[in-house]
Parts: structure tokens; C-alpha cells; sequence
């Protein structure tokens, strides 16, 4: 830390208990107070350089044998004024960052002017604080911090001002550039042209180059009025919102104890640890540092970590913050939910009169503000721009855009929250219902949430469990997810009707592919019948290949044939109820079970499957199980 020697003599003050004095031979003629501190001064040193004093020892000295005079409201108190004392006696002291905003703004108080001695207090001071602190990025700090204990005086002085404006100025501008080092303690030394110093020879060796957080560590000792002050002006010189954020989330991180819990190793924004402090803030005072820090914050996508965000919304429920600030961290978070995790999302209620062991109505209300931004930005897929295989559930789906991620989010999350019995069934279906049907590829993560939540609700009505079911689409189940929707005897049996149906055209679609790719590989080994030699090798490895196929396509032949059985004797128990109804057209039996086939898609089952009888025999009996259950209903009614 810079600074500067006033005055020549040596120290000529001693301290007794509560009193100071003056050892120069001479019996003081004055006692100052100052608070509890008494100083047995004498009157010439003092109101030579003092107007103040000048007039308060005249008034004091009329018709009193003893001059006793009481200064309550100096700057700084009774340790500045010991300093003031020392500079009218001539005495040695340093004059520093830490002091020199005192002594500024004492020697105003007292009127030390160029009027009542020449280089006077004042005129020192404002020269130590114009040529050596504000050109030095710690002293300016130090000077800054200096000024909250005398906020109003330092105010008056523009000396706030300043320290704020040198700081800013540092800040924004690349220490690199002109070699002068940001770290004074524990670095190397360096030479004028910025190489590394070794007993005073340079080395040549330059110093590693500072990072854009530098300053963030050191503005964090700052209050929290001077470290508003100081981020605004930073705005307003053009610092980057990301560097920005960067210093408001380490600065919210050092005083929020609870944003450190749950930030895990990895997270980028970690890699600068928060100094830790000797007892946290009281809760008032984080909320009130809480509710700021989300006023400073740039509310712009990505420059605050999805992480960090979460953590500070956890904390605003905690802290009960005022409901704006906790709707703006939900937006913020709604801004970039793409990049949110499932451990994100499951925040526990921290309300007794919610039921939920979750914040579903939070989740939903993120949701909602990442769909609305979604729509505005156009980062959505259209249902058009997927392709009828993709509709159907093959696995080779589109690429995963934003809005794809999040329905995968939000699928896992609804797996997570379904086992907790007090979710009610309407809460759980407005999640799942918001995210847009194109959003998903395939309704396999849907479907095994609907599957947890029946199985943690048996007491469910049918017609609840059908309204459930109707949340995903049976044409977007993958065929390990068919299977297991065949076999669950939670569904209702209208949805296991369903999925029997297109799992059976999946795999004849697919024992179509299987033929196309035989022919196919028929047709190459024709082509490359009159090559030997080098490619001996490559043709075992085809024929290798068409063999799996022709083995998978006969496992497809003797799932379909295990499919039409199942059919066959579900037909069988349903005919045992009785009635059976006449016979009616298969537009009827689709419109009934709700099944959305395109007409290219039963073109394209028509023309892979040779055996079209046994087709036509199963629609039948699909036909045939759905006048039986239809009637079955009536008569349980």
C-alpha cells in the first residue's frame, strides 16, 4: 500500500489511559474532547492551522482559567483528530489509504485551509488522494471502503464518486495491456514493460495474463450501497453482461450461505471459491441482499448459470422474498430451461400448506415462461417438419432442439413427482399436456410416468385412467415400450387395444424393411458376383450381415403370430360375454378407439405383408373385442 511521511519531528505524544499529551516541555493550555478521548493540546500549533479551532479556543478562552473545548462530530473521531494534532505539531506519520479519506475530510471539517498555513492539511490530502490512491486499483478499494464509516462527509467531498469512477475505469479496461500488475501481494515482480523481475534483473519472462474476473474477489468487500454503485457505473462503461452477472453471482454466493449447498465441482462458476465468512448475515439482510442482487442482474439468456439460478430461487422460497423477485428468477430460469437438469428441477415445498413433496406449480409456471419464449423466438419444431417414421416412433428422431430437451426434462421430472400420492391427478396432467406433442419424438419417457403415477394411485376411476392414458399417443411408443404397454394390466383396456394394434403394424413395417434390405443385398451380390480375391473377405462379412436380418425377420414372423394368438383368444373371452355385435366397417372401429393412422402408413402395411387374409382376420377381431367390450360396459352399468 502506497504512502506518505508527513512532518519531521519524532513522535512527541504518549498515552495515558483515556488522555493524550504532548511531551514538549511546555504545560498544555487546552484540553480537546473527543468522544471519551481527552487531548492536552497547546492553543498556537492548533489554531495557526485551523480555522475551526481558531474560533472555538477564542470562545472558549473568555473569561475561563482553564480552555477546555469539545469537538463531538469530527470524521473518524478520536484516532483521526490524533493525526490532525500530529500534522499542527509538525509530528511524523503516514499518511495512507486507510487514513487519508479521514484526514480529507477532517481537515474540511476543521477548515484547514491554505488560508491558515501554507500546504496545509487539505491541500495534502487532495494531492495523496489524486496522484497516488486513485491510480492505484487497492488503494482506490481501500480508500472506497473507507468512506462507509463517513459516508455523508465523503459524499460532500465527491471522494466516493471518484474512488467508484477510478475502480471502474481499472475494471474495464485489460491490466495486460500496460504490464501493471492487479495482484500486489503474493506475485512476482515486474519490470516497467511488464517481464518478470529476479533480484531486480529482468528474466524476460512474461507474468501470466489476468483473467476477466479478476476484480471479482477484491469489489466483493465492498458494502452493498458502494457495490451497487460501482456495478451501475460499470454498466455504463460498457463491461459485458456476462462478466457483469459473473461478479453479482460471486458477490450473492459470499454472503447467501445457502447457494454454496448444492454447486456441484463441475460448475464453472465455482472456480473462483467465495472467501468464506465468520457468521453468516442475519436472514433479513440476505433477503434484502437477495431481492438486489436480482435488480442488478442482467435479465438476458445464458450469462447467469441454470444452475446458480436455481439456487437463487430455492433460496428466495426460503427466505420468503417479495413474490417479483422470485417470478423473475422463474424467468430467468424459464429463458434457458433447456439447459436445467432433473436435480434442478426437484425443489421441495417449503410452504406447510402445500401438500406436494415438490413444487409442481413452480416446474409448471418455468414451463409456461420457457414455452411463451419458445413461441416468440421461433425455436420450436413444427409437427409438419417431422417425418412419418418419427411420428411413429423409430428411434432415429430429430436432433434435440431446445424445446425437444425440455420435453425430455419435464417427462423424467413427471417420473419423479408420480409416486407422491397427494399430486393430484389434475396438476400431474396440466404438466404433461404442456409440453407440445411435436416436442416429443417418442412418448416412451410419458408413458413410464403415466405407468408410475397409475401404479401409486390404484384408487383411480376408469374413466380417470382412460383421461390419463389420452395424454400420449400410442403411434410414438417404441416397440420395447409396446411390449411392455401390452403386458401392464394397470392401462385400461381401450389404450392395450391400441397398443397391440400398432405394435403389430410396427413390426410388419419393419418385416417390410427387412425384405427391402434383403433385396437390396441380393441385388449387390449379383453385381459383385465377378470380383474374387481381395473382396473374398468383404463378401463374408454381407453375407454374415443378410443372415442376422433374415434371423431377425423370422423373430418379427413369430412376434406377430404370438400377437394374432393374443388377439384370437381375447376374442374368444369377450365372445364368452355374450351378444355378439353385427358386423360394421373398420372406419367405425377407428373412430371408436381413437387410433391416428395416416392413410400412407396402412398403404405402405398393405403392400409389405404377402398374407393379406390373416390382415383382414385380425382387424375382425379388433372389431368383434370392441362390440364386445362396448356392451359389457352397458350391462355393468
Amino acid at each position: 500500500m502506497a504512502c506518505m511521511k508527513l512532518g519531521s519531528k519524532t513522535d512527541a505524544f504518549h498515552r495515558q489511559g483515556q488522555a493524550w499529551f504532548c511531551t514538549t516541555g511546555l504545560p498544555s493550555d487546552i484540553v480537546v474532547e473527543v468522544g471519551e478521548m481527552s487531548f492536552h493540546l497547546h492553543k498556537f500549533p492548533l489554531l495557526s492551522r485551523s480555522g475551526i479551532m481558531e474560533r472555538l479556543i477564542s470562545e472558549a478562552s473568555e473569561g475561563e482559567e482553564e480552555c477546555v473545548i469539545n469537538i463531538p462530530d469530527i470524521p473518524g473521531g478520536a484516532k483521526t483528530f490524533e493525526l490532525v494534532a500530529k500534522f499542527c505539531y509538525g509530528v511524523k506519520f503516514e499518511l495512507t489509504a486507510s487514513n487519508v479519506v479521514y484526514l480529507r475530510c477532517a481537515a474540511e471539517h476543521l477548515e484547514m485551509t491554505e488560508e491558515y498555513g501554507e500546504d496545509n492539511l487539505i491541500t495534502q490530502t487532495e494531492a495523496f488522494l489524486n496522484q497516488v490512491v486513485l491510480r492505484n486499483w487497492k488503494d482506490s478499494l481501500k480508500a472506497l471502503q473507507t468512506c462507509d464509516d463517513i459516508l455523508p462527509h465523503a459524499e460532500e467531498l465527491n471522494i466516493t464518486k471518484r474512488c467508484i469512477e477510478s475502480l471502474a475505469t481499472k475494471a474495464s479496461t485489460d491490466p495486460n495491456l500496460f504490464g501493471w500488475p492487479v495482484k500486489e501481494h503474493g506475485g512476482p515482480m515486474q519490470s516497467p514493460g511488464g517481464s518478470v523481475l529476479w533480484n531486480g534483473i529482468s528474466t524476460g519472462a512474461r507474468p501470466k495474463k489476468s483473467s476477466s474476473d479478476w476484480w471479482y474477489e477484491d469489489v466483493s468487500t465492498l458494502s452493498l450501497p458502494l457495490y451497487q454503485r460501482l456495478i451501475s457505473v460499470m454498466e455504463s462503461r460498457g463491461i459485458k453482461q456476462e462478466i457483469i452477472a459473473g461478479s453479482i453471482t460471486f458477490y450473492a454466493k459470499k454472503y447467501l450461505p445457502g447457494l454454496n449447498r448444492r454447486q456441484g465441482t463441475s460448475d464453472s462458476s465455482t472456480r473462483l471459491a467465495p472467501v468464506s465468512l465468520g457468521s453468516p448475515p442475519s436472514e433479513e439482510d440476505q433477503k434484502l441482499l437477495l431481492e438486489e442482487v436480482d435488480r442488478l442482474l442482467p435479465f438476458q439468456k445464458r450469462v447467469v448459470p441454470t444452475k446458480l439460478l436455481f439456487g437463487l430461487l430455492r433460496t428466495a422460497m426460503i427466505l420468503r422474498a417479495n413474490p417479483s423477485c422470485i417470478s423473475n428468477f422463474e424467468k430467468r430460469i424459464g429463458m434457458q430451461l433447456d439447459q436445467a437438469t432433473l436435480e434442478d428441477l426437484l425443489m421441495p415445498n417449503f410452504s406447510y400448506s402445500m401438500e406436494t413433496l415438490y413444487n409442481v406449480d413452480c416446474v409448471q409456471r418455468i414451463l409456461d415462461h420457457f414455452l411463451a419464449m419458445d413461441q416468440i423466438t421461433g425455436g420450436g419444431v413444427s409437427p409438419s417438419s417431422m417425418d412419418d417414421g418419427q411420428l411413429i416412433g423409430s428411434p432415429a428422431g430429430p436432433s434435440l432442439t431446445p424445446i425437444t430437451m425440455v420435453a425430455k426434462l419435464i417427462d423424467g421430472y413427471l417420473a419423479e413427482v408420480a409416486p407422491d400420492v397427494n399430486l393430484k391427478l389434475p396438476k400431474f396432467q396440466a404438466l404433461a399436456a404442456a409440453v407440445p406433442e411435436y416436442a416429443r419424438p417418442l412418448d416412451d419417457g410419458l408413458y413410464r410416468a403415466i405407468d408410475i403415477y397409475l401404479k401409486s394411485h390404484p384408487w383411480l376411476a376408469e374413466s380417470d385412467r382412460e383421461q390419463l392414458c389420452r395424454l400420449m399417443d400410442c403411434q410414438k411408443l417404441s416397440l420395447e415400450a409396446c411390449t411392455h404397454a401390452a403386458q401392464n394390466e394397470r392401462l385400461p383396456l381401450r389404450i392395450v387395444v391400441q397398443v397391440l394394434f400398432f405394435e403389430q403394424l410396427q413390426l410388419r413395417t419393419s418385416i417390410a424393411g427387412c425384405f427391402l434390405v434383403s433385396e437390396n443385398l441380393d441385388g449387390s451380390r449379383h453385381l459383385r458376383s465377378g470380383f474374387t480375391g481381395s473382396n473374398e473377405g468383404g463378401w463374408a462379412t454381407t453375407v454374415r450381415e443378410n443372415q442376422v436380418l433374415k434371423v431377425g425377420m423370422d423373430n418379427m414372423r413369430m412376434r406377430v403370430s404370438e400377437l394374432e394368438k393374443e388377439c384370437s383368444n381375447m376374442r374368444q373371452e369377450i365372445e364368452k360375454l355374450g351378444r355378439v355385435k353385427g358386423s360394421s366397417t373398420w372406419g367405425n372401429v377407428s373412430k371408436k378407439f381413437g387410433f391416428k393412422i395416416k392413410s400412407q402408413m396402412c398403404s405402405a402395411q398393405e403392400g409389405s405383408v404377402t398374407n393379406q387374409h390373416n390382415g383382414n382376420e385380425k382387424v375382425e377381431k379388433l372389431k368383434e373385442r370392441h362390440g364386445k367390450l362396448k356392451k359389457d360396459s352397458v350391462k355393468d352399468e
